[in-house]
């Protein structure tokens, strides 16, 4: 792990698996990038942090070959596509370990990468984008790249380091199946934050959290939020029309609409540029 100030980098390293995970888990919020060699432990140490929903800049050391070969390049271009199947994210910095004695430079560049990384499951798992485009896997993405920029800022001052909305992410310029499954999930979300509302759920700000950032980064509008609203209503007035039951409680939750979209709009009024 790599952490510190603009003049210097401190490395803390590790042999042990078990021990590096247990430190990443602890200390995740101090780190500023990760540095792995290339071996057979690595891929197993990705997917422990994919599992654990522990996402950070990456840099992969990898071995020079030992011996003269015609074609070292298409080699050493054969090791970073098996390096890029790795599970873990699609801005890992793959670098020959010759370069290591300019770690504060690829450090840098590895940050940028991340903070660039969109929340896409294409982006967060090459290898099976159909399979792993979680709601919870994109959130903690977003909040990790989000706490790491914030922190860059006030604390290491790196020039240049920003995160900034991709465009691209944006639900307007989603192809039309993925727009559909990002709406799905967004409202299966807001579900999730309706049923737990008026109970006691120490998660509840978490959800409405995640809910406002996948929104935020995808620049979905507040009219959206007000539909999905509304869908819902329908959907529970019907059901409890089946049960016999009076579907005036549902007035109730104007309380989280508002809620939420009070935090929408805040994200909203921070993200424009203050006056210098």
């Amino acid at each position: 792990m790599i952490g510190g100030d603009r003049s210097r980098c401190r490395v803390t390293s590790f042999h042990q698996l078990d021990l590096f995970l247990d430190y990443v888990q602890r200390e995740k919020r101090q780190i500023d990038c990760l540095l792995f060699e290339n071996s057979p432990d690595l891929k197993t140490a990705l997917s422990q942090l994919r599992q654990r929903s522990i996402f950070l800049p990456a840099i992969v050391l990898e071995p020079e070959p030992l011996q003269p070969v015609p074609s070292a390049d298409a080699i050493f271009d054969e090791l970073l596509q098996e390096a890029d199947a790795i599970t873990y994210h699609s801005a890992i910095l793959h670098v020959p370990v010759t370069q290591f004695s300019d770690l504060e430079h690829l450090t840098e560049k590895a940050i940028n990468q991340f903070l660039k990384l969109s929340a896409t499951p294409s982006s967060l798992n090459p290898s099976t984008p159909s399979r792993v485009g979680t709601l919870t896997t994109h959130s903690s993405l977003i909040q990790q790249q989000r706490r790491l920029s914030e922190k860059l800022s006030e604390r290491l001052g790196y020039l240049g380091v920003y995160y900034k909305r991709n465009s691209a992410n944006f639900l307007r310029h989603m192809p039309p199946p993925e727009r559909q499954e990002f709406l799905e999930q967004l409202k299966a979300e807001y579900r999730e934050i309706i049923l737990r509302y008026f109970i006691e759920d120490s998660h509840l700000n978490e959800k409405i959290d995640n809910f406002v950032n996948l929104a935020f980064f995808a620049d979905v509008p507040v009219a959206q939020v007000v539909e999905i609203h509304m869908e819902l209503m329908d959907e529970f007035a019907k059901q409890l029309k089946l049960e016999g039951r009076n579907d005036e409680i549902l007035l109730d939750y104007r309380l989280t609409l508002i809620d939420v979209i009070a935090h929408l709009c805040e994200m909203y009024r921070r993200s424009i540029p203050r006056e210098t």
